[in-house]
């Protein structure tokens, strides 16, 4: 693609819209280097998988792609076998990790729907947990190996505490002594390289036996390491010797797991790149309210509502572009200022974009093709240092896009013909737009030239359009309009801005009748399409009101037929009522005759036991009329020992209501359930569950929450005495115990060490602390205690 049409489309302000949506310097790499394909496969590949991106991050919520860094430096030492530094190594067990997170982010079961181009990245993607785990448990931070990242570090570091324990007590004996107080400038112990040393009275060096290791700026003070540690010093010197050979062998040991594993953490790398690319693509789609553009192969360019992405979207105008359907040649004509030059590089940058694998800042279902050259006359190129005029620096432009167009080329073309005599400048463009027509270049050109306005009138294949001007408010509308070619509207803006009436006559006598009959057609056109528009509304807002009649016709048909299910109800519930009336009465009539009757007597209890049947058949008869349910459902088990206030479930109404009455010799009762007291049998009862223990225990769930947000996660003691920051720390680890809160952050800077030292002391006793250590990379580092509340 030509990088001139790039610039005067403002491309590269889009790339870098991209790049600032990525979150790490390769993503930002890839983004920055992004050019438009001609390649209708590779486009659409680069659209679907901008689309799938968006798709994960609306269904799925964000997508893990923090801890991403640039560990190519590190690998390509890991490569030849050199040794990577702490933070080099860190990084890449961070990289690695946020490789394991986005392969368990895409294995969760969110839905049936699948995203073939990023699962198959994801799918490449390889895990070294034991990598990761190797790394972060050698390495406390950026600055610091653990103890126990070996046992003989671990024992060489004890031993160089030990160490210094005993030459700090020689020191302190010698400091406290009263024989060699009077020797020392101040009561103090220091270092001078990795030496303990005194600070001496110069007065007095020959009096403190050892070696001068410094001196003050006055030079009133030495600073000597007494004889009686030099030994000790030495030894210190060689353990600390010791522990850089063991922590060497240390980063050798994790630089050759990087080494053995180079080529599939180099995949990795790759692959994580390009997922931070592809999904600052669909950020930036969200951020602008993008779709994906469908591609064609018929040169097609009809884009519905686009916006151009650099202008405000509050107030930019939305415009409808179709050209290489009915016609190839698109004419703009209209006032400065009206919005034509947008519209030339809203059609160009839209293209441009889509042939990059960026959704497009337009309607659904807008087309576009796949050009192989887009190109753009667009602004004043005018070149003092070549002395060119106007007119020539957009003609030398022009001649070099007419030398290289193809039939599958797009051209825009601002103002042409511009900047020369009217009538030859308007024979030019007819001439040159002639060209392009014959070519079957897709062409879009703006102009003033009334010629122009013909010539796409009379000429198959070239569509006029304008962009609209109020001539109350004399503001443009930005609104574009296919069709219907642009009137200059000069002698009615003159008339508004008072330029006397007689003035505006003489000049109309000076243009032929022609041209004026052709601006009243233009302006009856105007009138027609306004008129139509205004029709076009009309009938879309009686549409509106006809649904919102018919809703309203759905919604009153609804709660009718409600209303009619609820007398149905209740006439069933009056038949249950008189069913169970009635049965009773012949279960009575029944035990009666029974009793009545002589047992031997079995003619008798047969014709009863029919009777019963017959009972038994109508019975049923009725519950198959009234509906399910009509015949009381009683519980196998009634409850027992009943008490006032009881929840309870009424089995053939399905209702819950409270027992506000105990149960009487028959077992009838009654419940309150809602605003009605109904009369039950304990047989047709089922015990429910006290949710007032469940209410409670949420209460105190949410008393507990919202404390949890009330506590911060990190407390800072900068600036404090140790004295102040045990207080502090103890109020605080109270109020994050009852918080809930499982880890938080202590930050007491580097310093001295006095605080951090302090603060750690306080912690391994504390009844709330089950854990602590220092803080990792990106967690404070020397300067900040990890906490883990039990």
């Amino acid at each position: 693609m030509n990088e001139k049409t790039f610039r005067v489309l403002e491309y590269p302000k889009i790339i870098k819209l991209i790049a600032d949506e990525t979150v790490s310097g390769l993503g930002r790499e890839i983004a920055m280097s992004l050019k438009p394909s001609n390649n209708i496969y590779e486009v659409k590949e680069w659209l679907q998988e901008t689309s799938e991106a968006v798709d994960i991050i609306l269904k799925r919520g964000r997508f893990p792609l923090e801890g991403i860094y640039d560990i190519r430096t590190a690998l390509r030492k890991a490569e030849i076998g050199s040794i990577l530094g702490i933070d080099e190594l860190l990084l890449t067990s961070y990289t690695l990790g946020s490789a394991r997170k986005i392969k368990t982010f895409m294995k969760e079961d969110r839905g049936d729907k699948a995203y073939p181009i990023i699962e198959d990245l994801v799918n490449l993607l390889s895990e070294y947990k034991h990598i990761e785990n190797s790394i972060n448990s050698s390495i406390l931070n950026d600055e610091e190996i653990s103890d126990n990242a070996s046992s003989e570090l671990n024992s060489i570091r004890r031993k160089i505490r030990d160490k210094n324990s005993q030459i700090k007590d020689k020191l302190n004996n010698m400091v406290t002594s009263s024989s060699h107080q009077k020797y020392l400038q101040e009561q103090i112990i220091t270092m001078r390289g990795d030496r303990y040393v005194l600070p001496v009275k110069q007065e007095y060096r020959g009096n403190v036996p050892g070696i001068v290791h410094d001196q003050s700026s006055s030079g009133v003070t030495l600073f000597i390491e007494p004889m009686a540690v030099v030994e000790l010093n030495n030894d210190l010197r060689q353990l600390k010797l010791k522990e850089k050979d063991e922590i060497e062998r240390i980063l050798i040991k994790l630089s050759a797991l990087i080494t053995e594993n180079y080529d599939g953490i180099k995949t990795n790398v790759e692959i994580l790149s390009t997922l931070d690319f592809i999904f600052a693509k669909a950020k930036f789609s969200l951020e602008y309210r993008c779709s994906e553009p469908i591609i064609n192969t018929q040169g097609r360019i009809n884009i519905k509502k686009a916006r151009h992405p650099l202008l405000d979207s509050k107030i930019v105008v939305p415009i409808d572009i179709r050209v290489g359907e009915d016609f190839n040649t698109l004419v703009i004509t209209g006032p400065n200022t009206g919005g034509k030059t947008v519209t030339l590089k809203t059609t160009g940058l839209l293209n441009l974009m889509a042939q990059s694998g960026l959704h497009i800042p337009a309607g659904d279902y807008s087309e576009v093709p796949v050009f192989d050259q887009v190109y753009a006359d667009i602004g004043d190129e005018q070149s003092i240092e070549q002395s060119l005029s106007t007119f020539s620096s957009h003609m030398k432009n022009i001649v070099s896009i007419l030398d290289n167009i193809s039939g599958n080329s797009l051209v825009l073309l601002d103002e042409l013909g511009a900047g020369t005599d009217p009538t030859e400048g308007a024979a030019l463009a007819m001439a040159i737009l002639d060209l392009l027509h014959d070519k079957n270049v897709k062409a879009v050109a703006t102009t003033h030239y009334s010629e122009l306005k013909i010539y796409a009138l009379t000429t198959s294949g070239v569509c006029n359009a304008s962009v609209e001007f109020d001539i109350e408010t004399l503001q443009p509308t930005y609104r574009l309009s296919i069709g219907v070619p642009g009137k200059s509207n000069a002698f009615e803006i003159s008339k508004k801005l008072g330029l006397d009436d007689s003035i505006v006559e003489k000049a109309k006598e000076f243009i032929t009748k022609d041209k004026i009959k052709f601006e009243d057609v233009i302006t009856d056109l105007e009138e027609s399409r306004k008129k139509a528009d205004e029709e076009k509304y009309t009938a879309q807002r009686l549409r509106y009101e006809v649904e919102k009649v018919k809703q309203e016709a759905d919604r009153r048909l609804e709660k009718i037929l409600s209303q009619k299910d609820k007398i149905i109800e209740d006439a069933n519930r009056t038949a249950r009522i008189l069913v169970e009336k009635h049965k009773e009465e012949i279960d009575s009539l029944i035990k009666q005759l029974r009793d009545a009757i002589d047992k031997e007597n079995e003619e008798k209890t047969k014709a009863i036991e029919k009777a019963r049947r017959d009972f038994k058949s109508i019975e049923d008869e009725t519950e198959k009329s009234y509906g399910k349910g009509l015949i009381t459902r009683t519980n196998a088990k009634p409850p027992e020992k009943l008490k006032l206030g009881d929840t309870v479930k009424i089995l053939n109404l399905n209702q819950r209501g409270n027992v506000i009455t105990l149960p009487d010799d028959s077992g009838n009762l009654t419940v309150q359930a809602g605003i009605m007291k109904i009369n039950v049998n304990i047989s047709n009862l089922q015990l429910e569950k006290d949710t007032r223990e469940e209410i409670l225990t949420q209460r105190y769930a949410r008393i507990e929450k919202a404390k949890a947000t009330q506590v911060p996660h990190q407390l800072d003691l900068r600036g404090k005495t140790l004295d102040e920051t045990l207080l502090d720390i103890d109020k605080y680890l109270d109020d994050v115990y009852l918080a809930g809160i499982p880890s938080v952050t202590i930050i007491h800077g580097k310093g001295t060490g006095v605080l951090r030292s302090g603060v750690k002391e306080f912690l391994k006793n504390h009844t709330h602390v089950k854990s602590f250590r220092t803080g990792g990379y990106n967690e404070g580092g020397l300067g900040a205690t990890i906490v883990e509340i039990k």
